[in-house]
């Protein structure tokens, strides 16, 4: 005789179902191939979950890590003088800095020169930079790991990249030749212009190209190299005498310098269409051409941007496929429970109740896979490096080699959004696997299903 509970039929996810969804989970001896095809797909799941966390997370550290670098070093706006040469910067950087939206900006000298060491060279780009500049670059400023920026206008040294120093086989206190293709003017043709500095400072970026390529020296010595300083009249100051002294020359003219270019660094990175409009509107700024960081790396992020849509849509496939396990195993539960199911029919369970069971044992595999999943992707994210360390180390193999991917560690960082949109790409998969066989268990006919019982 039936229940008078199933008689009046069950209420919708009651401890009824619950409870036969529980049993249908735990594994008897005789159901035990069923449950490890369950546990196997419980563990596809997770796999899947974690695999897509951590892939998105080193590809968000890659990014973001990338846009540090860059932009810690070169400015969100690039600005070259027009119209004249750039001998105002210094008026033209504090007009820059009073625009609302500008952090701070830097003016620099730059050139391309061969640098050469002990037996070795190569290209570098020299920037010529004052201490004051230098300072507003924290990652530039706290990067120095061999000597210190203490007295940099007047040490008369460069700063160079360890891995520059370790290319040109010198080390701090050594001399660094550097050799300027544009020199002098002879009768012969133009002179190469070869000139030696100490090395003051090695710094270490943690990024390969500023680390191998680029060098630094006190500004007004680059100035003096690169041949951007011009000697004038004093104001006020008439024809000189023919017959005046050394002395009364020098002191009737002034050194006017030159830089090559500023650089804006804006509060807001990704503002950068609303920033352009208020610094080419600002009367207070001489005429300036503005390039900024998105135009400047445009194809470079682009194809990180599209990299980080395809790994996702490829790493779903794995949930994808443990969706299907879930249906083949909740299959093979159905016909192995085609019984239960009819004596739980005669019972007075409802169609929805049968579907509902079966719905909740092939959910609850999904749940417990895909909070695994986030549980061991957030723990291997957290500590991509060290691992990636360990495998280099036990395999013997170079695991993100610096030289490929231009920065020296693995970088990672999770966002909180992109673990919630895989949560519920899992676990809305994992549902969907459920309908079509807790759906055919809801057909099921008791009479046909006790007939050979």
């Amino acid at each position: 005789m039936a229940t008078p509970a199933l008689n009046k039929g069950t209420r919708a996810f009651s401890r009824f179902e619950w409870i036969v969804a529980g049993r249908y989970l735990r594994a008897r001896r005789k159901e035990a191939f069923i449950s490890v095809i369950a546990s196997l797909t419980m563990v596809g799941v997770a796999i899947g979950v974690a695999t897509l966390i951590v892939v998105m997370s080193v590809m968000n550290g890659f990014r973001a890590e990338l846009l540090t670098k860059i932009l810690g070093l070169n400015g969100h706006f690039t600005a070259y003088p027009i119209e004249r040469e750039f001998t105002d910067y210094k008026e033209t950087i504090a007009s820059l800095q009073k625009v609302d939206g500008v952090d701070f900006a830097v003016y620099f000298v730059e050139g391309q020169v061969l640098a050469s060491g002990n037996g070795s060279s190569t290209g570098v780009t020299v920037r010529g930079m004052d201490e004051e500049n230098i300072k507003k670059l924290k990652l530039l400023h706290g990067g120095a790991k061999q000597g210190g920026w203490d007295n940099w206008d007047t040490s008369k040294g460069v700063a160079i990249g360890y891995r520059l120093a370790q290319t040109l086989g010198v080390s701090l206190g050594d001399q660094v030749t550097i050799i300027n293709p544009d020199g002098a003017m002879t009768p012969f043709g133009t002179t190469p212009q070869i000139k030696s500095f100490p090395v003051n400072v090695i710094f270490d970026l943690g990024m390969v190209e500023f680390d191998s390529f680029f060098m630094y020296m006190p500004l007004e010595p680059a100035q003096d190299y690169f041949k951007l300083v011009d000697e004038v009249l004093k104001p006020g100051m008439g024809p000189l005498d023919p017959l005046a002294s050394d002395e009364e020359i020098d002191a009737a003219y002034q050194r006017v310098g030159k830089v090559s270019a500023a650089e804006i660094f804006i509060k807001d990175p990704d503002d950068v269409a609303n920033m352009r409009l208020k610094l080419q509107a600002d009367p207070a700024t001489r005429p300036l051409v503005l390039t900024d960081w998105q135009q400047r790396n445009e194809t470079f992020f682009s194809a990180l941007q599209v990299e980080r849509v395809v790994m996702f849509t490829i790493l779903s496939m794995i949930i994808l496929v443990a969706a299907f396990n879930i249906i083949s195993s909740l299959i093979m539960l159905v016909k192995d429970k085609s019984s239960d199911i009819a004596v739980l029919r005669t019972m007075g369970a409802t169609r929805g109740a049968i579907m509902r069971i079966f719905s909740i044992t092939g959910t609850t595999i999904g749940v417990i896979g895909t909070i695994s999943g986030v549980v061991l992707g957030l723990i291997v994210a957290a500590n991509a490096e060290p691992l990636r360390a360990f495998l280099s180390n036990t395999l013997g193999v170079a695991i993100f080699p610096p030289e490929v991917f231009y920065l020296s560690s693995l970088p990672s960082k999770t966002d909180p959004v992109e673990v919630g949109v895989v949560i519920c790409l899992a676990l809305g998969l994992s549902f969907l696997a459920t309908l079509y066989p807790a759906w055919r268990a809801a057909q099921y006919d008791p009479v046909e299903a006790l007939r050979y019982e």
